[in-house]
Protein backbone atom coordinates (compact mmCIF):
# COMPACT_ATOMS: atom_id res chain seq x y z
CA UNK A 1 0.00 0.00 0.00
CA UNK A 2 1.15 3.73 -0.88
CA UNK A 3 1.25 6.20 2.17
CA UNK A 4 -1.97 7.51 0.97
CA UNK A 5 -3.55 4.54 0.78
CA UNK A 6 -2.77 3.41 4.25
CA UNK A 7 -3.79 7.01 6.23
CA UNK A 8 -7.52 6.68 4.69
CA UNK A 9 -7.88 4.59 7.57
CA UNK A 10 -7.45 7.63 9.18
CA UNK A 11 -10.55 9.13 8.92
CA UNK A 12 -14.31 7.92 9.67
CA UNK A 13 -15.57 7.59 5.64
CA UNK A 14 -19.33 6.53 5.84
CA UNK A 15 -19.83 3.78 4.04
CA UNK A 16 -20.90 4.13 0.91
CA UNK A 17 -20.00 8.27 0.59
CA UNK A 18 -17.92 9.48 -1.89
CA UNK A 19 -16.28 12.52 -0.65
CA UNK A 20 -14.86 15.27 -2.92
CA UNK A 21 -15.35 17.87 -0.57
CA UNK A 22 -12.62 18.12 1.78
CA UNK A 23 -11.77 21.59 0.37
CA UNK A 24 -14.80 22.51 1.70
CA UNK A 25 -15.06 20.49 4.77
CA UNK A 26 -12.79 18.14 5.64
CA UNK A 27 -14.28 14.44 7.04
CA UNK A 28 -13.89 13.32 10.79
CA UNK A 29 -10.50 11.82 11.63
CA UNK A 30 -11.43 8.58 13.70
CA UNK A 31 -9.50 9.73 16.56
CA UNK A 32 -11.74 13.05 17.12
CA UNK A 33 -13.84 11.42 19.14
CA UNK A 34 -12.17 9.95 21.50
CA UNK A 35 -9.65 13.46 21.92
CA UNK A 36 -12.56 15.61 22.20
CA UNK A 37 -13.92 13.23 24.78
CA UNK A 38 -11.31 13.12 26.54
CA UNK A 39 -11.11 17.20 26.41
CA UNK A 40 -14.30 17.14 27.82
CA UNK A 41 -14.30 14.17 29.92
CA UNK A 42 -10.46 13.81 31.52
CA UNK A 43 -9.69 17.41 31.40
CA UNK A 44 -12.42 19.65 32.26
CA UNK A 45 -14.43 17.31 33.98
CA UNK A 46 -12.17 17.05 36.56
CA UNK A 47 -9.91 19.39 36.32
CA UNK A 48 -12.28 22.24 35.91
CA UNK A 49 -10.15 25.43 35.46
CA UNK A 50 -6.80 24.01 36.37
CA UNK A 51 -6.91 22.57 32.91
CA UNK A 52 -5.53 25.80 31.69
CA UNK A 53 -2.02 24.86 33.57
CA UNK A 54 -2.65 21.00 34.43
CA UNK A 55 -4.37 20.15 30.58
CA UNK A 56 -1.80 22.89 28.49
CA UNK A 57 -5.05 24.44 27.32
CA UNK A 58 -3.14 28.01 27.01
CA UNK A 59 0.00 26.60 24.90
CA UNK A 60 -2.03 25.05 22.27
CA UNK A 61 -2.55 28.19 20.24
CA UNK A 62 1.21 28.45 19.45
CA UNK A 63 1.84 24.67 19.78
CA UNK A 64 -0.82 24.30 16.88
CA UNK A 65 0.73 27.05 14.94
CA UNK A 66 4.21 25.35 15.15
CA UNK A 67 2.58 22.27 13.75
CA UNK A 68 0.61 24.00 10.69
CA UNK A 69 3.82 26.05 10.25
CA UNK A 70 5.85 22.81 9.40
CA UNK A 71 2.80 22.78 6.56
CA UNK A 72 3.54 26.10 5.35
CA UNK A 73 7.18 26.55 5.48
CA UNK A 74 7.32 28.77 8.26
CA UNK A 75 9.70 28.69 11.09
CA UNK A 76 8.71 27.72 14.70
CA UNK A 77 7.01 30.77 16.65
CA UNK A 78 5.81 32.66 13.77
CA UNK A 79 2.10 30.95 13.48
CA UNK A 80 -0.18 31.19 15.85
CA UNK A 81 -3.99 29.52 16.19
CA UNK A 82 -7.19 31.31 16.97
CA UNK A 83 -10.31 32.93 16.12
CA UNK A 84 -11.73 32.57 13.03
CA UNK A 85 -9.88 33.44 9.36
CA UNK A 86 -12.29 36.66 8.66
CA UNK A 87 -10.80 38.09 12.06
CA UNK A 88 -7.24 37.27 11.11
CA UNK A 89 -8.13 38.85 7.64
CA UNK A 90 -9.22 41.92 9.91
CA UNK A 91 -5.55 41.27 11.64
CA UNK A 92 -3.69 41.26 9.06
CA UNK A 93 -4.81 43.91 6.96
CA UNK A 94 -4.87 46.32 9.74
CA UNK A 95 -1.28 45.71 10.52
CA UNK A 96 -0.08 46.26 7.04
CA UNK A 97 -2.27 49.37 6.45
CA UNK A 98 -0.67 51.23 9.87
CA UNK A 99 2.60 49.86 8.78
CA UNK A 100 2.30 51.64 5.74
CA UNK A 101 0.77 55.03 6.61
CA UNK A 102 1.13 57.38 3.31
CA UNK A 103 -0.28 54.37 1.47
CA UNK A 104 -4.12 54.44 0.85
CA UNK A 105 -4.81 51.11 -1.48
CA UNK A 106 -5.34 47.68 -0.15
CA UNK A 107 -5.23 45.47 -3.71
CA UNK A 108 -6.64 42.28 -3.89
CA UNK A 109 -8.95 40.58 -6.84
CA UNK A 110 -12.56 39.03 -7.76
CA UNK A 111 -11.66 35.70 -7.22
CA UNK A 112 -11.04 36.53 -3.56
CA UNK A 113 -13.00 34.55 -1.23
CA UNK A 114 -15.73 37.71 -0.23
CA UNK A 115 -15.68 37.71 3.25
CA UNK A 116 -11.58 38.00 3.20
CA UNK A 117 -12.79 41.39 0.78
CA UNK A 118 -15.78 42.13 3.30
CA UNK A 119 -13.73 42.22 6.09
CA UNK A 120 -10.64 44.51 4.47
CA UNK A 121 -13.56 46.89 3.49
CA UNK A 122 -15.40 47.44 6.50
CA UNK A 123 -12.08 48.03 7.84
CA UNK A 124 -11.05 50.67 6.00
CA UNK A 125 -14.52 52.20 6.20
CA UNK A 126 -14.11 52.38 10.00
CA UNK A 127 -10.67 54.11 9.78
CA UNK A 128 -12.13 56.80 7.56
CA UNK A 129 -8.85 58.13 6.25
CA UNK A 130 -9.40 57.64 2.77
CA UNK A 131 -8.43 54.06 2.05
CA UNK A 132 -10.15 52.40 -0.94
CA UNK A 133 -9.92 48.49 -1.89
CA UNK A 134 -8.80 48.14 -5.38
CA UNK A 135 -10.20 44.98 -6.87
CA UNK A 136 -9.06 43.83 -9.70
CA UNK A 137 -9.40 40.69 -12.33
CA UNK A 138 -6.79 37.73 -10.85
CA UNK A 139 -4.46 37.88 -13.80
CA UNK A 140 -4.39 41.90 -13.28
CA UNK A 141 -2.66 41.93 -10.17
CA UNK A 142 0.65 42.18 -11.24
CA UNK A 143 -0.04 45.13 -12.89
CA UNK A 144 -1.76 47.34 -10.77
CA UNK A 145 0.65 47.12 -7.77
CA UNK A 146 2.83 50.00 -7.35
CA UNK A 147 3.78 53.01 -4.70
CA UNK A 148 0.21 54.18 -4.06
CA UNK A 149 -0.26 50.49 -2.87
CA UNK A 150 0.10 49.69 1.05
CA UNK A 151 -0.68 45.81 1.06
CA UNK A 152 -1.93 43.37 -1.31
CA UNK A 153 -4.33 40.83 0.08
CA UNK A 154 -5.04 37.60 -2.23
CA UNK A 155 -6.14 33.79 -1.44
CA UNK A 156 -3.60 31.56 -3.34
CA UNK A 157 -6.16 29.23 -4.20
CA UNK A 158 -9.45 30.77 -5.78
CA UNK A 159 -12.30 29.41 -4.37
CA UNK A 160 -14.08 28.59 -7.06
CA UNK A 161 -12.11 27.72 -10.18
CA UNK A 162 -8.80 26.65 -8.19
CA UNK A 163 -6.83 29.18 -9.81
CA UNK A 164 -3.47 29.39 -8.01
CA UNK A 165 -1.59 32.29 -7.62
CA UNK A 166 1.98 32.66 -8.00
CA UNK A 167 3.11 33.33 -4.46
CA UNK A 168 6.96 33.86 -5.19
CA UNK A 169 6.32 36.39 -7.81
CA UNK A 170 3.72 38.34 -6.71
CA UNK A 171 5.07 38.73 -3.45
CA UNK A 172 8.14 39.65 -4.95
CA UNK A 173 6.53 42.27 -7.16
CA UNK A 174 4.70 43.74 -3.91
CA UNK A 175 8.23 43.88 -2.31
CA UNK A 176 9.72 45.88 -4.97
CA UNK A 177 6.75 48.78 -3.93
CA UNK A 178 7.20 49.07 -0.99
CA UNK A 179 3.93 46.81 -0.18
CA UNK A 180 2.98 44.36 2.57
CA UNK A 181 1.99 41.11 1.26
CA UNK A 182 -0.66 39.22 2.56
CA UNK A 183 -1.52 35.55 1.81
CA UNK A 184 -4.76 33.52 2.67
CA UNK A 185 -4.14 29.91 2.73
CA UNK A 186 -7.48 28.79 3.51
CA UNK A 187 -7.59 26.16 0.56
CA UNK A 188 -3.68 25.79 0.36
CA UNK A 189 -2.47 24.33 4.09
CA UNK A 190 -2.45 21.23 3.75
CA UNK A 191 -3.48 20.67 -0.16
CA UNK A 192 -0.11 21.85 -1.53
CA UNK A 193 3.06 22.53 -0.73
CA UNK A 194 3.43 26.38 0.62
CA UNK A 195 7.03 28.05 1.79
CA UNK A 196 6.50 31.46 2.88
CA UNK A 197 9.96 31.98 4.28
CA UNK A 198 11.27 31.21 0.64
CA UNK A 199 8.93 33.04 -0.95
CA UNK A 200 9.44 35.68 1.72
CA UNK A 201 5.82 35.97 3.04
CA UNK A 202 5.04 39.15 5.67
CA UNK A 203 1.25 37.42 6.83
CA UNK A 204 -0.65 34.70 6.13
CA UNK A 205 -3.80 33.37 7.23
CA UNK A 206 -5.76 30.63 6.85
CA UNK A 207 -8.24 28.27 8.25
CA UNK A 208 -8.20 24.46 9.38
CA UNK A 209 -11.31 23.11 8.52
CA UNK A 210 -10.71 22.32 4.76
CA UNK A 211 -7.76 20.36 4.02
CA UNK A 212 -6.40 20.16 7.54
CA UNK A 213 -9.62 18.38 8.91
CA UNK A 214 -10.41 20.47 12.18
CA UNK A 215 -13.79 19.86 11.96
CA UNK A 216 -17.06 22.51 11.37
CA UNK A 217 -15.91 25.78 13.30
CA UNK A 218 -12.08 24.72 13.65
CA UNK A 219 -9.82 27.85 14.70
CA UNK A 220 -8.05 29.91 11.88
CA UNK A 221 -4.50 30.94 12.16
CA UNK A 222 -1.99 33.72 11.45
CA UNK A 223 1.50 33.62 10.34
CA UNK A 224 4.06 36.85 10.71
CA UNK A 225 7.57 37.22 9.36
CA UNK A 226 9.97 36.83 12.48
CA UNK A 227 11.44 39.83 11.40
CA UNK A 228 8.22 41.36 11.29
CA UNK A 229 6.37 40.93 14.22
CA UNK A 230 8.01 43.67 16.53
CA UNK A 231 6.81 46.11 14.27
CA UNK A 232 2.71 45.23 14.05
CA UNK A 233 0.58 46.42 16.57
CA UNK A 234 -2.12 44.70 17.29
CA UNK A 235 -5.61 46.16 15.93
CA UNK A 236 -7.22 44.06 18.44
CA UNK A 237 -6.12 44.24 21.38
CA UNK A 238 -7.52 41.18 22.83
CA UNK A 239 -6.27 40.35 26.44
CA UNK A 240 -4.30 37.27 25.58
CA UNK A 241 -2.30 39.25 23.19
CA UNK A 242 -1.01 41.04 26.07
CA UNK A 243 2.55 41.20 27.45
CA UNK A 244 0.90 39.98 30.75
CA UNK A 245 -2.41 39.10 30.34
CA UNK A 246 -2.72 38.25 33.84
CA UNK A 247 -1.41 41.19 35.30
CA UNK A 248 -4.83 42.44 33.80
CA UNK A 249 -3.14 45.90 33.30
CA UNK A 250 -5.76 48.73 32.35
CA UNK A 251 -3.05 49.57 29.59
CA UNK A 252 -2.53 47.30 26.39
CA UNK A 253 1.17 46.06 25.76
CA UNK A 254 1.29 43.57 23.03
CA UNK A 255 3.21 40.57 23.71
CA UNK A 256 6.60 38.92 22.63
CA UNK A 257 6.75 38.01 19.26
CA UNK A 258 3.47 36.01 17.88
CA UNK A 259 1.61 36.02 20.91
CA UNK A 260 0.79 39.32 20.57
CA UNK A 261 -1.55 38.00 17.59
CA UNK A 262 -3.35 36.38 19.93
CA UNK A 263 -6.97 38.05 20.39
CA UNK A 264 -9.88 36.04 22.51
CA UNK A 265 -10.06 32.49 25.07
CA UNK A 266 -8.74 29.58 22.80
CA UNK A 267 -11.78 27.14 21.81
CA UNK A 268 -9.83 24.06 23.77
CA UNK A 269 -12.33 21.70 22.49
CA UNK A 270 -11.96 22.64 19.17
CA UNK A 271 -8.12 22.89 18.89
CA UNK A 272 -7.83 19.26 20.94
CA UNK A 273 -9.76 18.12 17.43
CA UNK A 274 -7.52 20.19 15.65
CA UNK A 275 -4.31 18.80 17.30
CA UNK A 276 -5.35 15.11 16.44
CA UNK A 277 -6.32 15.54 12.83
CA UNK A 278 -2.63 17.17 11.95
CA UNK A 279 -1.53 13.76 12.91
CA UNK A 280 -2.73 13.12 9.58
CA UNK A 281 0.58 15.19 8.31
CA UNK A 282 3.15 13.39 10.40
CA UNK A 283 5.65 12.60 7.98
CA UNK A 284 3.72 13.48 4.52
CA UNK A 285 6.19 14.88 2.40
CA UNK A 286 3.73 17.46 1.00
CA UNK A 287 5.27 17.35 -3.00
CA UNK A 288 4.43 13.97 -3.15
CA UNK A 289 0.84 14.70 -1.91
CA UNK A 290 1.10 17.39 -4.19
CA UNK A 291 1.59 15.33 -7.38
CA UNK A 292 -1.02 12.38 -5.87
CA UNK A 293 -3.24 15.40 -6.22
CA UNK A 294 -2.69 16.31 -9.37
CA UNK A 295 -2.90 12.70 -10.59
CA UNK A 296 -6.06 12.18 -8.88
CA UNK A 297 -7.43 15.50 -10.80
CA UNK A 298 -6.41 15.05 -14.19
CA UNK A 299 -7.84 11.84 -14.09
CA UNK A 300 -11.17 13.43 -13.30
CA UNK A 301 -10.51 16.28 -15.68
CA UNK A 302 -10.27 13.16 -18.63
CA UNK A 303 -12.64 11.04 -17.45
CA UNK A 304 -15.72 13.71 -17.71
CA UNK A 305 -14.64 15.48 -20.63
CA UNK A 306 -14.40 12.23 -22.46
CA UNK A 307 -17.74 11.71 -22.05
CA UNK A 308 -19.75 14.96 -20.81
CA UNK A 309 -19.52 17.12 -23.23
CA UNK A 310 -22.29 19.60 -21.54
CA UNK A 311 -20.21 20.72 -19.19
CA UNK A 312 -16.76 23.30 -19.53
CA UNK A 313 -14.06 23.12 -17.06
CA UNK A 314 -14.02 26.52 -15.33
CA UNK A 315 -10.69 25.54 -13.80
CA UNK A 316 -7.00 26.29 -15.35
CA UNK A 317 -6.09 23.48 -18.04
CA UNK A 318 -2.43 23.49 -16.70
CA UNK A 319 -2.48 21.40 -13.16
CA UNK A 320 0.56 23.27 -12.09
CA UNK A 321 -1.45 26.36 -11.89
CA UNK A 322 -4.76 25.07 -9.86
CA UNK A 323 -4.66 23.94 -6.79
CA UNK A 324 -6.25 20.50 -5.40
CA UNK A 325 -9.71 21.00 -6.69
CA UNK A 326 -11.24 20.97 -10.05
CA UNK A 327 -14.50 22.67 -10.96
CA UNK A 328 -16.68 22.25 -14.38
CA UNK A 329 -20.11 25.22 -15.49
CA UNK A 330 -22.47 23.50 -16.08
CA UNK A 331 -26.09 26.07 -16.93
CA UNK A 332 -27.66 24.17 -13.96
CA UNK A 333 -24.74 23.03 -11.98
CA UNK A 334 -26.60 23.53 -8.96
CA UNK A 335 -29.66 20.80 -9.47
CA UNK A 336 -26.78 18.48 -11.55
CA UNK A 337 -24.63 18.73 -7.79
CA UNK A 338 -28.04 17.98 -5.80
CA UNK A 339 -28.73 14.73 -8.19
CA UNK A 340 -24.99 13.92 -7.36
CA UNK A 341 -25.43 13.99 -3.64
CA UNK A 342 -28.56 12.32 -3.78
CA UNK A 343 -26.29 9.03 -5.51
CA UNK A 344 -24.26 9.64 -2.31
CA UNK A 345 -21.03 11.25 -4.18
CA UNK A 346 -20.54 14.57 -2.53
CA UNK A 347 -19.31 18.00 -4.28
CA UNK A 348 -20.56 21.45 -4.09
CA UNK A 349 -21.72 24.09 -5.53
CA UNK A 350 -20.42 27.73 -6.08
CA UNK A 351 -22.80 30.61 -7.68
CA UNK A 352 -23.83 31.15 -10.33
CA UNK A 353 -23.18 27.66 -12.30
CA UNK A 354 -19.85 26.18 -11.05
CA UNK A 355 -19.99 22.42 -9.57
CA UNK A 356 -16.66 21.91 -7.20
CA UNK A 357 -14.58 19.10 -6.60
CA UNK A 358 -11.74 18.72 -4.32
CA UNK A 359 -9.37 15.84 -4.41
CA UNK A 360 -7.25 15.11 -0.70
CA UNK A 361 -4.72 12.39 -1.48
CA UNK A 362 -4.85 11.47 2.45
CA UNK A 363 -8.44 10.00 1.44
CA UNK A 364 -9.37 9.90 -1.69
CA UNK A 365 -8.66 7.31 -4.45
CA UNK A 366 -8.48 6.56 -8.06
CA UNK A 367 -12.11 4.47 -7.18
CA UNK A 368 -13.54 7.37 -5.76
CA UNK A 369 -12.82 9.70 -9.05
CA UNK A 370 -13.87 7.24 -11.85
CA UNK A 371 -17.15 6.30 -9.86
CA UNK A 372 -18.21 10.01 -9.17
CA UNK A 373 -16.99 10.95 -13.34
CA UNK A 374 -19.24 8.44 -14.15
CA UNK A 375 -22.44 9.40 -11.81
CA UNK A 376 -21.70 13.11 -12.88
CA UNK A 377 -22.02 12.55 -16.72
CA UNK A 378 -24.87 10.05 -16.84
CA UNK A 379 -27.12 12.31 -14.34
CA UNK A 380 -26.18 15.30 -17.09
CA UNK A 381 -27.04 12.83 -20.33
CA UNK A 382 -29.93 12.01 -18.82
CA UNK A 383 -31.15 14.76 -17.38
CA UNK A 384 -31.30 13.12 -13.80
CA UNK A 385 -31.11 16.61 -12.67
CA UNK A 386 -34.21 18.33 -13.73
CA UNK A 387 -36.62 17.03 -10.76
CA UNK A 388 -38.47 19.92 -8.08
CA UNK A 389 -35.99 18.72 -5.67
CA UNK A 390 -32.77 18.76 -7.18
CA UNK A 391 -33.72 22.47 -8.12
CA UNK A 392 -34.82 23.77 -4.55
CA UNK A 393 -31.68 25.68 -3.18
CA UNK A 394 -30.98 24.96 0.18
CA UNK A 395 -29.39 27.11 2.77
CA UNK A 396 -25.73 26.17 2.10
CA UNK A 397 -24.84 25.12 -1.17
Amino acid sequence: MTTFETRRGMFALPDGITYLDGNSLGPLPKTAVERARTAIADEWGPMLITGWNKAGWMDLPSRLGDRIGRLIGAPAGSTMVGDTLSIKVYQAVASAVELRPERKIVLSDNGNFPSDLYMADGLLRSLKQGHELKIVDPEAVSDHINEDVAAVLLTQVDYRTGRLHDMKAITAKAHTHGAIMIWDLAHSAGALPVDLTACNVDIAVGCTYKYLNGGPGAPGFIHVRPDLIDQVRPALSGWLGHEAPFAFDLDYRPGQGINRMRVGTPPVIQMAVLDTALDAFDGVDMNALRARSIELSEQFIGEVEATCKQVELASPRDPQARGSQVSFRFVEGYAAMQALIARSIIGDFRAPDIMRFGFCPLYNTSQDVSHAAAALCDIIATGEWDQPAFRTRKAVT
